[in-house]
Parts: C-alpha cells; structure tokens; sequence
C-alpha cells in the first residue's frame, strides 16, 4: 500500500506532498482555525498519517519517545545488574567508613593510637597500611615515635617518604642520623623537595654556609628545614650583623649554632644581647663572642643566665669584674646548678689550700673555668705543688689565688719548668710564690731563651722582668744598661678590650669538625 501524506493551505495556494511513511493504521487528526486578521479568514489544516505495528527506524519525536520507553522496561527487567547502574553516596561512604575501620583495627593491633588520624587521608586497606608501618620500622622509627607524631602515617612512602629522604642522602646527610633527624622533625615528611626542600638549602647557601657543611647542619637542626625564608631566619640574621657580628662570619656562626635561625628577635636574642651590656660588656664584645661561641644564645635568659650571675656575685665576684669573668669564660653563665657547683669548688679549695671566701672570688675573677675543674685533678696539682716543689700550704694559697691556672696545667710540663727553675736558674722558690704565672710560659719557646741572654748579659731580674712581655719588648730590654723599676709590669690579667679587636683570617670560617664515624649515606 502507497504510503502518502499531504499538507494544504488554502491561500496562497500551493500543496506539500511527502511521499515517507510506510503504509499501516491509519490516524486522521483534523482540527481548524479561524481568526480575524486584515479581514481575512486564516486556514484549514488536516493531517494524516499511517503508523506501522513494528518500530521503525526513523528520526521523528515518536521514535524517540519509543526508545525510551523501552530503556525503562529494560531497566526494570533487568535491575541493579545494569552497566547503568551506580552505588549510591550512601553505599560509598559505607564503604569508606568499613575500610578506615579495618586500617584502624591493624593499627591498634600492633599499639599505635589512631585518635588523632581522624580527617586524614589513609591507605585503603591495611595491607598498604602495614607496608607503611614497615618502611618506617626500617628506617628505625619504633611504635612510640610514631604515636608521638602518629600524623607521619598519612605519607606515601612512594610520593613522600622515599623522595625526601634521597634528597637528604644527596645532600650529605648521613643514614645514621635518619632516626635522629625523622624524631625531631618528622614534619619534613609532608614536604616536597622542590617546593619547600631546596629554597631553604638554596638559603642557607647563601648565607656563607659551606656546602660541606650543609649536611651537619641539617643533622643538628632539621626544623630549619620547616621555616619561611623571610621570617625568623632573615630577622635574626640581619639583627646579629646589626650589632657588629661580622658578615664573612656569619656562615661560621650558622654553621655551629643553626638554633639562631629560628630565634625570635624581640624575645630571645635581643633581650640576651641588652642584658649582658647591662653587666658592662660594650656591644661589638657581645658580638665577638657570639662569633667565637654562638651557643651562648641559647642560654635561658630568665632560667639560666640571670640567676647565674646572681651566684657569682655571692660567691664574692666583684660586680665590675663580672664582664672579665664572662668574657673569659661565657659558659659560666649558662651552666646548670652553677651555685652547686661554686659551693663545691670553694669547699674543696678551702680544704686543700686554704683559701678563704674571698679567695675563692678572686680566683674566679682570674680564672673562671676554675668552676668546671673535676676535683681530683685539682687535688694532684695541690699536692704537686706542696710535695714536689716543696711550697708551704700558705704559699700554695697565694699562688692559686694568684695564678688559679696552676690547677689545670699539665703536670708533667709542670715538672719540666721547676726543674730548670731550680737546677740551671737556681732561684729560691719565693720568686715562684711572687710570679707563680711562670709555669704558664712555654719552656723551650721562651723561659730557656730569655734566661740565656739574661745570664749572657749578667742582669739579675724577676721572673715577671723576664717574662710578662713580648718577644719584641723583651730585646728591647737586653738593650739597656740596667732594670728600670718602671719597667715592671703587674700580673697579667684579661682585658675586655681585646675582645673587640678583629680577628684574623686564621680565626675565621667554620670551626666544625666532621665526625669520621657513622658517614654513611643514602
């Protein structure tokens, strides 16, 4: 059957024929309209078309509707089997919390703590867990450091863990000290080696770090590795080249104490700094002896240094010597139960030389470090002195009080020097008593020479005559005809001043030494 339908407007007139559809049923809709416009009546419409029982393949609305109404059929025929079909959010989450739970049981069961890991991205399953258990067990990191810092197990150790840690390797930082170095700042686990890594070792480069010396300090102070270049670091810096720390001493000062770069400024080394002016000591001296020992910084302010001081000037140190005694000796103010300690020198020294409170401070005001002294080298340079050379225990006294080094020289240089004292020099011992600073010279550099020429010339001199000088001052004096008395010069003793003095080239740069142990790395 001839499958035909048609289209017609009565004005203007013309007819539309399109020749399409299949023969079928036919469906007749007829309707009309009729409106006023410019007097005219509009137009006539009838449409008919045949429809085939089956579906056929065409583009029209109808083949669409039919499309979809089958899908819909298929769908419930077919059920949640479909490639259609989806888990809900619900059954997701389900599933998220039932493996989060297994993680944790794992966890538990081997004694870590998971409290803390709630919100953090977590393996899957406890199988990938486990593997990163024990790639942190490997690297000698035990259940309790990870329950200290039980975050570290939200690192990959493919994306995170084993990237760091060969950037460190690179860098010269020993696998030795990894344990160490992941216990103090695990955080460096989370970083990225490009991002955050590289900046601060860029930095610390730039400011006169040796690159051999990089990797100590890392070692030292890994929590260098989390600060902001333009925080901390830089203030810090900037403040200690701003009270005279040289800046070609800088890296030397970094290098033995990195703690500073992540000292605050107004809190710590300021106020340290202002303090210690306060005793007398002018500021280029503080910044000397910051560039010789920059440890003291971290000295307590208010727990440690103040009190500290405090002790020294019970134990009878003049209050003006205090900046001598801390320029000698800067230690002395950061030393843990320094009173303790001050009381057991003085009663060991009073019970084997005699020496009474005051005394006792004027031996720390000539030699502070007298304080850190073990007792029984102290006793054996006493006993020496009395039983060796033959001093009564009244001119022991005075030579401690005097010349305190006497306590911690060498005895057998010591046996040396008296020896030459009495045999070729033959002196009575009262000369010692008066100059016991004589045991401090070097024998064959100087005691030996100046007496010979002294001999040679037939000069009788003191031992402070012949030795409390400079090599040039003292051939200055073989000039003379005689001894001035002005000539004489006191007991030598610290002078402040030589702290602001520059150093030499020879003094400069890192005094670090390398330990040739444990230099394995990654």
């Amino acid at each position: 059957m001839l499958a035909r339908s048609h289209l017609g407007i009565v004005k203007p007139g013309f007819l539309l024929v399109h020749p399409e559809f299949p023969s079928g049923p036919a469906l007749e809709w007829s309707f009309h309209t009729q409106r006023k416009y410019d007097k005219r009546t509009c137009f006539w419409t009838r449409f008919r078309c045949y429809v085939r029982e089956r579906n056929y393949r065409s583009g029209s609305a109808d083949s669409a509707v039919s499309r979809r109404e089958s899908i819909k059929i298929g769908k419930s025929q077919v059920g949640s089997s479909s490639l259609y079909s989806r888990p809900s959010l619900l059954q997701m989450k389900n599933e998220r919390m039932e493996n989060r739970a297994r993680v944790y049981e794992f966890l538990r069961g081997i004694g870590i703590v998971p409290d803390e890991l709630d919100g953090l991205e977590l393996p899957v399953t406890a199988e990938v867990m486990k593997e990163r258990v024990d790639f942190l067990h490997k690297l000698g990191l035990t259940i309790e450091d990870v329950n200290n810092y039980p975050l570290v197990l939200g690192c990959s150790v493919k994306k995170n863990m084993i990237p760091v840690l060969d950037y460190l390797g690179k860098l010269g930082v020993r696998k030795s000290t990894f344990v160490s170095f992941l216990r103090r700042y695990p955080q460096v686990l989370h970083a990225s080696v490009v991002v955050d890594l590289a900046p601060v070792v860029k930095y610390l480069q730039g400011m006169d770090i040796k690159p051999n010396d990089i990797p100590r300090v890392l070692e030292r102070y890994p929590e260098v590795l989390g600060f902001k270049l333009e925080g901390t670091m830089s203030t810090s810096v900037a403040y200690l080249v701003g009270i005279g720390v040289a800046r070609r001493e800088i890296g030397g000062v970094l290098t033995g104490y990195p703690e500073i770069l992540g000292m605050r400024v107004g809190r710590v080394i300021k106020p340290f700094v202002e303090y210690l002016e306060g005793l007398g000591l002018p500021r280029l001296a503080v910044a000397r002896l910051i560039e010789r020992g920059p440890h003291i910084l971290g000295f307590e302010l208010e727990d440690r240094v103040k009190p500290n001081v405090e002790s020294l000037l019970e134990f009878h140190v003049r209050r003006a010597l205090l900046p001598s005694v801390v320029a000698q000796y800067p230690e002395i103010i950061g030393i843990e139960d320094l009173d303790a300690k001050l009381q057991n020198q003085r009663d060991l020294l009073s019970s084997i030389a005699e020496l009474n409170y005051e005394d006792f401070g004027r031996a720390i005001e000539r030699m502070p470090q007298v304080v850190s002294l073990n007792n029984n080298p102290v006793v054996k340079h006493v006993d020496f002195l009395k039983n060796y050379c033959g001093f009564s225990p009244q001119q022991v006294r005075e030579m401690v009080v005097q010349c305190p080094q006497l306590l911690a020289l060498n005895i057998d240089i010591m046996k040396m020097s008296f020896d030459f004292f009495q045999q070729d020099m033959n002196r009575p011992l009262d000369d010692l008593v008066a100059f016991p600073a004589f045991f401090t010279y070097g024998l064959e550099s100087t005691i030996k020479p100046r007496h010979k020429m002294v001999a040679r010339k037939g000069l009788k001199c003191s031992l402070s005559w012949l030795l409390n000088c400079s090599d040039d001052k003292f051939r200055e004096r073989m000039d003379y005809e005689g001894i001035d008395l002005e000539e004489m010069e006191p007991v030598p003793s610290f002078d402040v001043e030589t702290l602001m003095e520059p150093r030499t080239d020879d003094q400069s740069g890192s005094d670090y030494e390398e330990d040739s142990e444990d230099d394995e790395v990654m």
